[in-house]
């Protein structure tokens, strides 16, 4: 009962918080619980659960209508650190944080299909233990994955011994539901310190950050959502997309947000983990919060 409860409580806080929002001071906690400001309101959506079809690959870039969608798909890029990651002009990585979530993330895979693209997601170890089957859903569709703690925790504000084994809980969980190792990693909230970046880098992990917030964590509507990132992105001309597989609004804004990169000329690229024999120690700590890291 105790551990339900617990996933409740942490299921509710993420359907209401977002990546980039900035945990609550010591003495706003109890008001805010993580939630971002001009979103009290907010709810998680409520969706039936939807199993992905077993076809999906046979059907690969093709829409439910049978109109070809592969012009959408980039080049794949293979990687072992921040440094291999060079993003061309219109080109674009999309990113799903906080999930697995029965019925979401499965909509959001079935339209990632119908567009041909990949994606990578990072998973919170918590909800990969509570949903396996979903989890290694993502990696069957040929998504990478990556770690983003255990449940969730601003790691900048812990202990750095506490940090790492909360990120490693994590990974483990991500791992045995999906079979797959990971390579890729992003602060929750993307609250890091420079010792803790160094740290995870030194354990090969690929920290990733974000250069484009679609704020889908505010309860907006999917064609808001959609208009306000690609506005973004056209400002930007590429860069690291910011979405969460447990929001309904983010799989009714995706095939907008798609379908518009799409026309604009836009390339989706695959992120692949390769592990290298000598980690890359990062020091730089940039992230979206101001000033996005330049791609």
């Amino acid at each position: 009962m105790v551990p339900r409860l617990a996933l409740l409580c942490m299921l509710f806080c993420l359907a209401m918080a977002g990546c980039t929002s900035k945990p609550p001071s010591a003495s706003g906690a109890a008001q805010t619980a993580y939630v971002p400001a001009g979103d009290q309101h907010a709810r998680p959506g409520r969706d039936k659960v939807v199993v992905a079809d077993n076809q999906a690959f046979a059907r690969f870039g093709r829409a439910p209508g049978g109109k070809e969608f592969g012009s959408l798909a980039g080049r794949t890029l293979e990687v072992s650190s921040l440094s291999e990651i060079r993003l061309a002009d219109k080109e674009v990585i999309l990113t799903f944080d906080d999930g697995p979530m029965p019925g979401k993330t499965d909509r959001v895979l079935e339209i990632l299909d119908q567009f041909g693209v990949k994606a990578t997601f990072f998973m919170v170890g918590q909800m990969a233990n509570s949903y396996p089957a979903v989890a290694a859903r993502v990696v069957n569709h040929g998504h990478s994955v990556g770690g983003h703690t255990y449940n969730h925790a601003n790691l900048a504000s812990t202990d750095t011994n506490r940090a790492l084994a909360d990120i490693a809980t994590g990974n483990a969980a991500v791992t045995r539901a999906t079979g797959a190792p990971i390579g890729f990693f992003r602060f929750p909230y993307l609250a890091d310190t420079v010792a803790l970046r160094n740290s995870v880098a030194a354990r090969g992990m690929v920290i990733l950050d974000v250069d484009i917030d679609t704020k889908d964590y505010f309860k907006l509507s999917p064609q808001t959502i959609a208009a306000r990132t690609m506005a973004q992105l056209r400002d930007r001309r590429k860069g690291v997309i910011l979405m969460h597989d447990i929001h309904h609004r983010t799989a009714a804004m995706l095939p907008l947000l798609l379908s518009q990169l799409r026309s604009g000329g836009y390339k989706v690229v695959a992120l692949q983990y390769r592990r290298s024999r000598m980690p890359e120690a990062m020091v730089s700590a940039g992230t979206v919060r101001g000033n996005s890291r330049q791609m």
